[in-house]
């Protein structure tokens, strides 16, 4: 018995003086429900997402009906749509509004946009309704990648430098852009390589379409594995102890899992949380990678989220490797 209590007592005292197991249990789940809390907190949460295009006439009384998401556009090829497959429950217009006959909740909205303002003239469009898995898979594999870009470089030069391996290769005439550029490749190869044959795989289980080009998602996964991969980098430029890095990396990884709309939109949360969702890597590179699946999106929709994940990439690595050190 003795022996039991000593082993027991030794495993608490090493749990507890590690600081990011410890640390780790505590904030996790704090982070979690202070997150979710924080982000659906509102208990008036829009259960209706109604699109607007220009200013219409009858907006007003709309405004101050609960329960609706007014959600302004621009482009109404794209909130027509959206309509059609089911995104949007209705699109008002100046003229009029936009409906899908094959939509429940848009029969809904309709009701209730009709007995608040009156008779409009109306619009049918119908098309394919967008599945779960459809909007679900891509950011799966977008998560996938930011865990593999974060600990596959980041934490692995952690490890290199506390275990001397890099003070050994300080003795070569190896430059430090060489090794840099070779775990950069090497992930990006690695991640490429694993989210290529995810992507195969789950197209042919659940028969997903891909509306778009094949050759712009390579490109949009490319340069968001290399802004994921630059951020590890930016951790691991000068971090010595495993427990911090894996700390600074989890602090970065589990809020951008959850700020970046991998699991469910970002639209029905509040305006801050929006717009520091669009200072993260993995919400262009899932938004970018849906708008070519499901929308078939060209270049001209894409290039915002491309030129936000080459920025990224730029000044992380450039800040890393400017304040890499060997030991």
């Amino acid at each position: 018995m003795k022996s039991l209590l000593a082993l027991i007592h030794a495993r608490n005292l090493e749990f507890v003086r590690d600081r990011s197991a410890l640390g780790w249990s505590l904030m996790f789940p704090l982070m979690l429900i202070i997150g979710f809390g924080v982000a659906f907190s509102d208990t008036d949460r829009p259960e209706y997402k109604l699109g607007v295009l220009g200013a219409p006439a009858y907006l007003a009384p709309l405004q101050q009906t609960r329960y609706l998401q007014l959600i302004p556009y621009e482009d109404e090829a794209l909130a027509r749509s959206k309509v059609g497959r089911h995104q949007l429950d209705l699109l008002l217009t100046e003229g009029g509004y936009v409906v899908n006959p094959d939509s429940v909740k848009g029969y809904l909205a309709e009701r209730i946009v009709l007995g608040v303002v009156g008779p409009l003239a109306s619009t049918q469009e119908q098309g394919q309704a967008v599945r779960y898995i459809d909007w679900l898979m891509p950011g799966i594999i977008g998560m996938n990648m930011m865990f593999s870009g974060l600990y596959g470089v980041g934490y692995v030069i952690i490890r290199y430098r506390k275990n001397g391996v890099l003070k050994r290769y300080q003795a070569t005439p190896m430059k430090p852009w060489i090794f840099i550029l070779s775990q950069i490749c090497s992930r990006m190869l690695m991640m490429m390589a694993t989210a290529t044959l995810v992507f195969v795989a789950c197209s042919w289980m659940f028969s997903i379409a891909i509306v778009g080009s094949l050759l712009l998602l390579l490109i949009t996964a490319l340069l968001g594995a290399l802004a994921l991969v630059s951020v590890g980098l930016l951790v691991a430029c000068r971090t010595r102890s495993e427990e911090f890095g894996n700390g600074v990396l989890n602090l970065i990884a589990w809020p951008m899992m959850f700020l970046s709309g991998v699991w469910f939109s970002l639209e029905g949360t509040a305006e801050w949380i929006q717009s520091l969702a669009r200072l993260l890597p993995l919400s262009h590179l899932n938004a970018a990678s849906r708008a070519i699946i499901i929308d078939g999106a060209g270049v001209a929709t894409l290039w915002p989220h491309w030129l936000a994940l080459a920025a990224i990439s730029v000044v992380a690595i450039a800040i890393g490797a400017k304040g890499f050190r060997w030991n």
